[in-house]
């Protein structure tokens, strides 16, 4: 993209996000940057960014090459951003541009090519070399031992040329800018090696000796780039759910005007209230109702719901949920940022940003680190120059590779990175990818109880007819007074008939009254009332002091029937509150509502601590004492009035149907509202910090064996770099374990 591309207002939206207004006004641009491979990177383009005039903040992470910078416009411009990584060495793209994604493919297919020439130049050259470890020393004549070197020479040209081309641009930029990756220990490796075979090979009586490590150099490079390319394509299936989120909106869209009449206009034509007819295939463009036809949607990446569900007239549908079936009309209501898919897609690229401690610990220790392997080296060829000059350079080269930090830097996000993308898979955003250690040690988890351990609607539990009355009878009367209120008690009455059959009693004039009930009148000229005992003209009924919820229907001012209802509980609450205390969690309900209300539902489910009436500050105080007493406390809500308890808890999760302050402030969003996925996603949290663990510990225990062998000469070039690709190669595949969600 040019420089007025860059800072074009359309372009800048696609990777841009606005906040304030005027003078406060505030920019938070995502980049995708290409050549970054270790965390010294990370570190120096965030050098590099926030040495420009009007950056505020700049968070780098090498894992998923992702770069998140806020800044002022006022101030400068996402060109100077641009340039900035630039002068660096390295290369932005708009990480939510289609750009973003061809760059991607283009560079899988450039690492296949350099993995492809150097195997087989790798494998041309051991052939060569191979006689010269097999004969005895009168076996080969000294021409063709030269002549064989020679070839080598010739084949070890592109592996040095084209293949090793990342590390040495790499090592280029990072000594040009006076600064120090894990490309500089890499790449003066690779040079060595070949230098000093080079002067061997055609000065074979010099202070060098005739030994050659072409095979080794070969060797080398082909199994970093091997490591690298898996790396790669391990990283790319960890935040497939993201790319797939971000490609998931058409470019275009059929728009119907009053007529129905069709015209194909961008998507960024659309303005809330179009029509628009989405063909199988295709991808909803907004948040709407549909107006006609049915269909099958695909909503799994949006909601975790792995099946198609059936969608018809006046069922709502999500942006980026995918039509299966047959031709259907939308009328959009929401677009763009306004839209869950929106924000879903805003939580994971947070995420995908984010870096937990110990990621931003091994950021702190890379320079030091490679620093001390350069002396390391240095050493180790001035010792071995006064044991044997013709093994210094070699023993220098060992230490270099063996030393190279790959493991150490891939150890932490891999693990969590496959973590996020899996519990994404299955319907559990992340947001902050620390969240996943306190969750694991997590002892206490408090639940705020309306639309989190209850659905957010009530259901009828009872129907007492009074007396000379039918409870069918009632029932019919009460439906077809529900029939025209959306009141969660009327919903309540015309879900419970739906389910279990029944006609209604034909009334008309139906009327409500705000707050108070429904009236209507029968053939006969009755007069029914459904609502509260007052309305009703039943005043010596009234409403039950155990937490339910009772209305009355009369006919005439004479009681016909009381209804009596409960909150709906969560289906899954009861088994996953059980497997919470299986696991030694202690469990507490906090909620604003009354006492026996909460006790109600605590009794049903098994939960152990009750606080009711609790108002927001009041939940505030309730985990702080939690947390005073040596408690680490996770918090599920789903209310405006939980934002404050789940920014103070230790982790906190949100119901994917809450309110957006709730989901703001949480650390995981369940997107289908299951609480099996609360206990579900702590079981992965637990097995992430093992995998974690384990590759830490690997890493350690790698460079502890390896360095003093290579220090020792007895693990040549060839080992060294077999070894440190394979040490990256094995964190990388530990952390795969962790794409089944069990």
């Amino acid at each position: 993209m040019t420089t007025l591309a860059w800072d074009d207002p359309a372009q800048l939206g696609r990777f841009t996000r606005w906040s304030g207004a005027d003078a406060e006004r505030r920019a938070e641009s995502s980049f995708i940057v290409e050549g970054m491979y270790c965390a010294a990177c990370s570190v120096q383009i965030e050098d590099a960014l926030v040495r420009v005039p009007g950056v505020e903040r700049a968070d780098v992470n090498a894992g998923t090459r992702r770069a998140r910078v806020r800044w002022d416009p006022a101030r400068t411009a996402a060109s100077a951003l641009v340039a900035a990584i630039e002068g660096a060495g390295y290369r932005a793209l708009p990480a939510q541009a289609l750009e973003a994604e061809a760059a991607r493919r283009a560079e899988a297919r450039t690492m296949l090519w350099r993995v492809f020439v150097a195997g087989f130049c790798m494998m041309q050259v051991m052939m060569y070399a191979t006689p010269a470890y097999v004969a005895g020393p009168e076996g080969i004549s000294p021409d063709i031992a030269r002549l064989l070197q020679w070839a080598s020479w010739l084949l070890s040209l592109p592996v040095l040329l084209f293949s090793a081309t990342p590390f040495l641009k790499g090592a280029i930029g990072q000594l040009t800018r006076r600064r120090i990756g894990m490309d500089v220990p890499v790449a003066i490796g690779i040079v060595v090696t070949f230098a000093a075979s080079t002067i061997a090979a055609f000065d074979p009586g010099g202070t060098l000796g005739s030994e050659t490590y072409f095979d080794s150099m070969t060797m080398f490079v082909f199994f970093l780039l091997a490591g690298r390319a898996l790396e790669l394509r391990a990283r790319h299936a960890s935040l497939g759910v993201l790319e797939d989120l971000m490609a998931r909106l058409p470019e275009s869209i059929e728009r119907l005007d009053d007529q129905d009449r069709g015209e194909q206009v961008p998507v960024s034509a659309l303005r809330a209230g179009d029509r628009v007819r989405v063909r199988p295939g295709q991808a909803f463009p907004g948040d709407g109702a549909l107006e006609g036809g049915s269909t099958l949607v695909d909503e799994a990446l949006l909601t975790g719901e792995s099946h198609p569900l059936r969608r018809g007239a006046g069922d709502a549908v999500l942006a980026g949920s995918f039509n299966l079936q047959a031709p259907v009309v939308q009328r959009v209501d929401a677009l763009g940022d306004d839209t869950r898919y929106a924000g879903i897609v805003a939580l994971m690229a947070r995420a995908a940003n984010d870096r937990p401690p110990l990621a931003l610990a091994a950021d702190r220790i890379a320079g030091p680190f490679l620093w001390a392997v350069l002396l390391l080296a240095g050493g180790a060829a001035l010792a071995w120059w006064f044991i044997d000059p013709t093994r210094s350079v070699w023993v220098a080269v060992s230490v270099l590779i063996v030393t190279c930090p790959c493991a150490l830097s891939l150890a932490t996000p891999s693990a969590l990175l496959t973590a996020a993308g899996t519990l994404a898979r299955n319907g559990v955003l992340v947001q902050r990818l620390a969240a996943f250690e306190a969750l694991a040690h997590a002892d206490v988890v408090a639940f705020d109880k309306t639309g989190t351990l209850t659905e957010d609607r009530i259901e009828l539990a009872s129907i007492e007819p009074s007396p000379g009355w039918r409870a069918d009878e009632a029932l019919a009367a009460a439906q077809a007074l529900a029939a025209a209120s959306l009141h969660p008690v009327s919903r309540a009455i015309v879900a419970a008939v739906e389910r279990d059959g029944g006609a209604p009693l034909a009334l008309h004039a139906l009327e409500e009254t705000a707050g108070q009930g429904v009236t209507g009148r029968d053939e006969r000229g009755r007069c029914w009332r459904l609502g509260a005992p007052a309305f009703t003209g039943c005043e010596e009924l009234d409403s039950l002091d155990d937490g339910g919820v009772r209305c009355t229907l009369s006919v005439d001012g004479a009681p016909v029937a009381q209804l009596r209802f409960d909150e709906r509980l969560r289906p899954d609450a009861r088994a996953a509150i059980a497997q919470l205390h299986a696991q030694g969690v202690r469990t507490l309900l906090i909620s604003g509502d009354r006492p026996e209300a909460a006790q109600r539902v605590a009794r049903a489910l098994g939960v152990q601590d009750v606080h009711a009436g609790a108002s927001p500050e009041a939940k505030l105080r309730i985990v702080a004492e939690v947390q005073a007493a040596g408690h680490r406390v996770a918090m599920v809500g789903d209310g405006i009035n939980d934002g404050p308890v789940l920014a103070r808890a230790d982790v906190s999760l949100a119901m994917g149907h809450g309110a957006p302050l709730a989901r703001a402030q949480a650390d995981f969003t369940l997107l289908q509202g299951r609480l099996a996925d609360l206990v579900a996603t702590r079981a992965l949290a637990q097995r992430a910090l093992r995998v974690l663990r384990q590759n830490l510990a690997w890493a350690a225990a790698y460079n502890a064996v390896c360095v003093p062998l290579a220090l020792a000469g007895w693990l040549p070039p060839w080992a060294a770099g077999l070894g440190m690709a394979m040490s990256s190669l094995v964190v990388v595949l530990n952390a795969q374990r962790l794409r089944r969600l069990r």
